[in-house]
């Protein structure tokens, strides 16, 4: 019994420790080859360099309002595979292969050493208890059924392998050309494109901020429903940050449609109303008549990016408080809580690149994620079109992916 696991990313990897695993709890004595293709020269290169290199695995979902918040796409099918496998069993996992874990403030979650290569060590040690054969430098040019039962497998390397059942992880494509491969299958697909990227912005009126970091912003794209909160970093191309990686996730087909070109809004003081901009505003003012309103900073700005802001909103930062007008102050609330830009363009996020799109949620089972028209063939992490903004989201989708198609063939191996 040969299984190919075709991509050794994070659902690769988790998929062929976790079948490991099954397969030795179902007691299944015949000889099951794990065999791992991976395009490139190191395994887990994605995994080694997210989170900045120190491998946010996942989340503890204590903030999350609700799924779809988080899971722009995918939301149903990830309510589905939480609840087999959900954030808690994947902290106790690594944590049983000896990574110990801790939950930062914002609930994003990092082995306690704050370094990649323990994850990267735990998966191995996996892999290796399954007997997982990994090779690299094995890019899949097709896959074919074969009409015995099974698939052949073609490489751009000109090597040819076959297997009983298949494993598909090769996560997101930055192109559709990346997809096909998949093409005798004659599968949906959906294009794909980037989902978590920050922002250029027209003329930039604010990089002589860059480094500036504002808490608790709202932004959204006027005349849509796309919208998002968080921390902003002002960058000295345009915004990036959670807020604008948020956005830039619930945004990416309408932001690639509109070639990256459309208007941002930003509301300085994220939840927060006009009205209620205005009685901050008022407060202000009214308790330190004589200062000049550079000197009065709002506590979550900084002296800088205040004055900015102020100049934008056409007030003068060297106006004393007692000389405002009621009514420019009530037009600087307006504008603080709706500031408009110009998006100009995209920059991809450093740390990772993700994308929406990839094969339609409805070629495979939701409990398996077995292909419905090729029975033996599995789908599990980006390669869906799953996606989910940063925080420990998306490697949590791997995870959880993986593990139900491990569960599934082992399964099927026990009743075969």
């Amino acid at each position: 019994m040969k299984i190919a696991i075709i991509g050794a990313g994070a659902a690769g990897c988790f998929a062929a420790a976790r079948l490991g695993e099954e397969i030795r709890c179902s007691g299944r004595t015949e000889a099951v080859e794990i065999h791992l293709y991976e395009s490139g020269t190191r395994p887990l290169a994605k995994v080694r360099i997210t989170g900045g290199g120190r491998c946010n695995l996942t989340n503890s979902f204590r903030s999350v309002r609700s799924v779809e918040a988080v899971y722009p796409r995918g939301a149903r099918l990830m309510k589905r595979l939480l609840k087999q496998f959900s954030h808690t069993d994947a902290m106790a996992w690594f944590e049983g292969a000896g990574v110990p874990l801790v939950v930062q403030p914002d609930e994003c979650v990092f082995p306690a050493s704050q370094t990649s290569e323990d994850i990267i060590a735990a998966l191995w040690r996996g892999m290796q208890a399954a007997g997982a054969q990994v090779h690299t430098g094995h890019r899949a040019q097709r896959i074919a059924p074969r009409a015995e039962g099974g698939y052949t497998l073609d490489f751009t390397n000109g090597q040819t392998a076959e297997a009983d059942r298949v494993i598909v992880t090769t996560g997101g494509s930055p192109r559709p050309s990346g997809l096909g491969f998949l093409a005798p299958l004659s599968l949906t697909t959906l294009p794909p494109v980037p989902s978590l990227f920050s922002l250029t912005l027209e003329g930039h009126p604010l990089s002589a901020l860059s480094g500036h970091v504002v808490q608790d912003v709202a932004v959204r794209i006027p005349g849509t429903k796309l919208a998002a909160s968080g921390t902003l970093l002002i960058t000295h191309q345009g915004l990036s940050g959670p807020a604008m990686l948020r956005l830039s996730s619930y945004a990416a087909r309408f932001l690639h449609e509109a070639n990256y070109r459309a208007p941002l809004a930003i509301n300085w003081w994220g939840a927060h109303n006009e009205e209620e901009i205005l009685a901050d505003l008022r407060q202000l003012t009214g308790s330190q008549p004589k200062k000049l309103l550079s000197n009065i900073v709002p506590p979550h700005l900084t002296a800088r990016l205040w004055a900015t802001l102020l100049e934008r909103c056409g007030v003068q930062p060297d106006t004393r408080a007692k000389d405002l007008h009621a009514k420019t102050l009530q037009r600087l609330a307006a504008q603080l809580s709706n500031q408009t830009f110009a998006i100009a363009g995209r920059n991809p996020h450093k740390e990772e690149f993700v994308t929406c799109g990839g094969v339609a949620l409805a070629e495979v089972h939701p409990q398996t994620l077995e292909c419905k028209k090729h029975p033996r063939l599995y789908f599990a992490g980006e390669v869906l079109d799953v996606d989910a903004v940063t925080g420990g989201f998306n490697l949590q989708a791997a995870w959880s992916m993986a593990d139900a198609v491990a569960r599934a063939i082992a399964q099927q191996l026990a009743g075969a």
